[in-house]
């Protein structure tokens, strides 16, 4: 025990002379032993010439060299405290001074101070013997001032507190005689004064007393039995006073170290010599046998080097007359590597921020091997793949330090195995795995799934529909990967991006605001930044394209023929037109796109359905089959036309064509023809009936007044007298009059459309030469009636008739010969195709 702290003392004295730019101050304090645990040792703050809080904010931390922590540093305070109770006896047993050896370890920049702590003793232990009873057998005849050695009392404590005097009972035959070695020991030894008389007294009982010096004072006693014997005068003799042996630590049990030898010069049973330890500690008993009748010694326990380097043993020699001879036997102990190094950690930086720049330490930790030699020194390494890089301190501290660039992205943690080996044969390794997390750093601006998004939404869309959803990923994590969505500003046809779209900031789903409408806006674009909440915050843009599909809401519109309620569509259609004759084209257009703007057309209604085709795809009317006489002069189409959506859409408009019997002489006029409800087609039939039966009624009217106003006439005078023919005063402004035609030049006729009506009216003039009255000129004329006189019959028409605007026809009863005569039937046939509003006269 006491050369394991000799070999501490010469550590701490190495570590005292590795003065470094990193270990440079050595403190040294004392603190008694026993003391109650939390008790101030002392305050490094001052020794250390560090300021209040210097050392936290260095990160002070306070680091033994022993298995076992007893002092602990208050990093706020600098206050040195007592973690554990200290025995020095058991730290240092009898080595002084008793030293515990730690550093302080300050980061930022690495400082190391080495602290030296001297355990001072107490008086806590008795003197004690190692025996109860020491018996011994003297014999008579021994001669006065022999001395008999006794064995000393051990006390475990150091100087004052250690043994400082031995006392003896009273006796007449003995003293006792105190000495002191060179270590300061004591050793006692009884001194014969008066020769022994075994015939007076055979056997003597003393009590010796070990005395400490210690306040306050503690004894140890034992027991003397002295058996008084005859004569034996010749002691046992060791062939030599000290025995050297070298044993291998770790060496099995019964392995022999050394064998002591002794000899008695006496015969018989005083010869008889057996061998036995003397004065050694416990420890020795623990380790080591001793035969006492060979004086073989043989290893008993387990020998380690690390524990003891060398034992030293007193061996007694003792003969049948009870003599004892006494030698020394010195065992080194030879060290083997069977120790592997031991990595300790002193501190770790976890986790890491990513972006720490190189050359930041990550650990700090220290290398211990407990053997000796080339055994205790160890090196260290790392994995190459690694992005740290280990480097040297003094004191075997080492540096774990950041030697390429974090990326949390790649590599969130490392297991880093710090391996370390000695020098020895066979080399030993130990290993140590560090776990090191990389701390996130916002270095990654958030990354969209697409270049650009394309949606897709139907127009007429309602309010607050999801149009898609926006998806971006950020590589950070936890903060430095939220995100937030927002639109950035714009315009969508003049009008705020905000008013059209909305975003949820948190899932990226996308809104429409407004209902769209395909036909008004049938795309845009919109830009959705992406941002994360990390700091500083980064972020990133996207184009989303929004397109509005189309939907069927728009019905078809007529361009032509255009349907309002002030101007109907009529067509003219000459009678003599074949089948496939082209009349008009109808034109529609759809405000949809795609399919639902393709149109097509169908004849959904006609006067004659026989008569006419529309082309389905192209809007063509035309004729199916060539006219005849009997074919109604105004026809009525309904068109109808339907997109090819779904639903689809259809509207219908409504086309008049008249059929007349040529385009050159007639006097065309474009009246509006009033659009008749769809009820009243239906009484078409009805009103045709009626009409024949007044026009009927007014023909019978009229001849009956002819013959009447002939017969008057008649009484008056015997001459025939024509007024002039008297024509309408004006032609209607909404009427066009045409001097040319097909007719023969014996006729003209005009063509009038009147406003509102479905029926025109063919007005037959006069014949191309005129026809002069015969009667006397100063006659006046009657403007208010019309009549003609010619070589042909005469058709007359009667005002009242004109006025009221029914159809009258007038004939002369007695026609010339030689010109054609205008027939009832004739006339009846024209006011009927014509309709009620049509006036005509023939000539």
């Amino acid at each position: 025990m006491e050369d394991c702290f000799r070999n501490n003392q010469g550590l701490c004295f190495l570590l005292f002379l590795c003065i470094t730019d990193v270990l440079c101050v050595t403190i040294h304090y004392s603190v008694p032993e026993e003391k109650k645990t939390g008790s101030l040792v002392a305050n490094v703050l001052k020794d250390l010439k560090l300021g209040v809080g210097e050392l936290s904010a260095r990160r002070a931390q306070l680091v033994s060299k022993s298995s076992k922590q007893y002092f602990n540093l208050d990093t706020h305070s600098g206050n040195l405290l007592i973690s554990d109770k200290i025995d020095r006896e058991t730290l240092c047993g009898q080595t002084e001074p008793c030293l515990l050896v730690s550093q302080i370890v300050l980061q930022n920049p690495l400082k190391i101070y080495s602290v030296e702590m001297k355990i001072e003793d107490v008086n806590d232990n008795a003197p004690k013997f190692f025996k109860n009873v020491f018996q011994f057998e003297i014999p008579e005849i021994v001669p006065t001032n022999t001395r008999f050695p006794l064995e000393s009392a051990r006390d475990e404590d150091l100087g004052k507190n250690s043994i400082q005097n031995y006392t003896l009972s009273p006796s007449e035959h003995f003293r006792l005689a105190v000495e002191s070695n060179s270590d300061g020991s004591k050793y006692v030894a009884l001194i014969l004064e008066k020769a022994l008389d075994r015939e007076k007294e055979s056997h003597l009982v003393l009590t010796l007393t070990a005395v400490d010096g210690g306040v306050p004072q503690r004894t140890g006693t034992i027991q003397i039995n002295v058996n008084v014997l005859d004569i034996n005068d010749n002691f046992p003799e060791f062939t030599q006073s000290e025995y050297k042996a070298i044993l291998k630590e770790n060496c099995p049990i019964d392995t022999l170290v050394s064998r002591v030898e002794a000899r008695d010069l006496d015969f018989g049973s005083n010869a008889h010599i057996t061998y036995s330890f003397y004065q050694i500690p416990e420890q020795i008993h623990s380790l080591f046998h001793l035969n006492e009748v060979t004086g073989e010694i043989t290893v008993l326990g387990e020998i380690d080097y690390e524990k003891e380097t060398n034992y030293e043993m007193t061996i007694k020699a003792t003969d049948g007359g009870g003599l004892s001879g006494h030698c020394k036997v010195l065992v080194e102990i030879e060290d083997l590597n069977d120790n592997a190094p031991e990595v300790s950690i002193v501190s770790i930086n976890s986790p890491l921020p990513e972006n720490s720049p190189l050359e930041t330490l990550v650990v700090l930790f220290s290398v211990e091997d407990q053997d000796s030699g080339d055994n205790g020194k160890a090196l260290c390494s790392v994995d190459m793949n690694l992005p740290f890089a280990l480097k040297v301190t003094t004191n075997s501290f080492y540096q774990l330090l950041i030697q390429n660039p974090l990326d949390r992205e790649k590599v969130a943690e490392y297991n880093v195995t710090i391996t370390a080996m000695d020098r020895g044969s066979p080399r030993l390794t130990s290993t140590r795995i560090i776990h090191v997390q990389i701390s996130d750093v916002n270095d990654n601006p958030p990354v969209f799934e697409k270049f650009m998004f394309e949606m897709q939404i139907q127009e007429n869309n309602i309010p607050g529909l999801l149009i898609g959803s926006i998806k971006a990923v950020d590589l950070d994590t936890e903060q430095n990967a939220k995100l937030t969505y927002s639109l950035l500003p714009g315009n969508v046809s003049g009008g705020h991006m905000a008013s059209y779209v909305s975003i949820n900031s948190e899932t990226g789903n996308m809104y429409a605001l407004r209902s769209l409408d395909y036909e008004k806006i049938n795309d845009f674009k919109v830009t959705v930044k992406a941002t994360d909440s990390g700091s500083p915050p980064l972020s990133s843009d996207v184009v989303v394209h929004v397109i509005i599909t189309d939907e069927n809401d728009n019905a078809p519109f007529f361009l032509y023929p255009l349907q309002n309620s002030t101007s109907p569509c009529n067509e003219l259609l000459p009678k003599m037109a074949e089948a496939g004759y082209l009349i008009t084209k109808v034109v529609a257009v759809d405000g949809d796109s795609g399919q639902n703007s393709w149109l097509s057309y169908e004849l959904l209604k006609a006067t004659d359905p026989g008569l006419f085709s529309i082309g389905a795809q192209n809007g063509e009317v035309k004729t199916r089959r060539p006219l005849t006489e009997r074919d109604t002069n105004k026809q009525r189409l309904v068109i109808a036309v339907r997109d090819n959506g779904v639903p689809p859409q259809t509207s219908t408009a409504m086309l008049n064509i008249l059929l007349v019997d040529g385009f050159s002489d007639p006097y065309l006029k474009v009246v509006n023809v009033r659009q008749q409800d769809p009820e009243d087609e239906g009484t078409l039939t009805m009103y045709l009936v009626i009409c024949l039966a007044s026009v009927s009624f007014v023909f019978l009217l009229c001849i009956v007044s002819f013959v009447g106003i002939k017969m008057c006439k008649k009484d008056h005078g015997s001459s025939f007298i024509v007024a002039p023919p008297h024509f309408p005063p004006a032609i209607p402004e909404n009427c066009t009059d045409s001097q040319s035609g097909s007719l023969s030049r014996n006729y003209q006729y005009d063509v009038c459309l009147t406003n509102g009506s479905l029926s025109s009216e063919f007005r037959f003039l006069r014949p191309l030469i005129p026809v002069y009255s015969v009667a006397d000129p100063n006659i006046a004329v009657n403007h208010n009636s019309s009549s003609v006189s010619q070589d042909h019959p005469e058709c007359l028409d009667d005002n009242k008739a004109g006025e009221q605007g029914q159809a009258s026809l007038s004939e002369d009863a007695a026609p010339r010969s030689g010109g054609p005569s205008c027939t009832v039937n004739q006339a009846i046939g024209a006011n009927v195709n014509s309709g009620q509003n049509d006036w005509l006269s023939y000539q």
